[in-house]
């Protein structure tokens, strides 16, 4: 009987290991869920990254129409991957698209807002990442959908793609998909 149990025991842990990692094959590893989800932005304030561009606070992000909200940074490669889908956006005049440059030197933002292009109507400079941490961005890039009463509606995690904004972005800031806000 305890040879039977020997050999037994492992084949059951080998089964059960099976099924555990065969129901994470089916998880979305990329859909960390954000905390502020159907509540308000953070309350901030924060500067611009040069006298010409304007900074950003959380009183920017209600102006009673959803918008965009990009955290980005000059030294994330991603970033770069993204960015042509932001300045297409841009050129929409119904879509407003505001940024957060985290930890970034502001003279290589500019530099590389020059280069690429801007398509953000204001930028906050957040050098210390203080704010994105109260956004809940675990790394750069990270875009937010804000409704008009300044609620998070939307959190993507990583590289924006043109199937993301059309199935998950763009029906949000049509108000499609809405989330109803918590009271703050």
């Amino acid at each position: 009987m305890k040879k039977n149990l020997l050999f037994i025991i492992p084949i059951i842990t080998f089964f059960l290991l099976s099924i555990f990692l065969a129901i994470g094959l089916f998880l979305k590893p990329r859909e960390i869920p954000s905390a502020l989800i159907g509540k308000h932005v953070p309350l901030f304030n924060l500067q611009p990254v040069s006298e010409k561009l304007n900074g950003l606070k959380d009183s920017d992000l209600a102006i009673g129409k959803p918008v965009l909200v990009n955290v980005f940074a000059s030294w994330c490669g991603p970033c770069r991957i993204e960015h042509p889908l932001f300045m297409e956006l841009s050129r929409n005049p119904d879509i407003t698209i505001f940024a957060i440059n985290h930890k970034d030197n502001p003279s290589n933002a500019i530099r590389w807002l020059d280069l690429y292009g801007n398509p953000y109507k204001k930028i906050g400079s957040d050098l210390d990442g203080r704010i994105s941490i109260d956004f809940g961005v675990y790394g750069v890039p990270e875009t937010f959908v804000i409704d008009g009463n300044g609620c998070v509606q939307y959190k993507h995690i990583s590289v924006l793609t043109k199937d993301i904004l059309d199935n998950e972005i763009i029906p949000r800031l049509k108000g499609k998909k809405h989330v109803k806000c918590k009271i703050k």
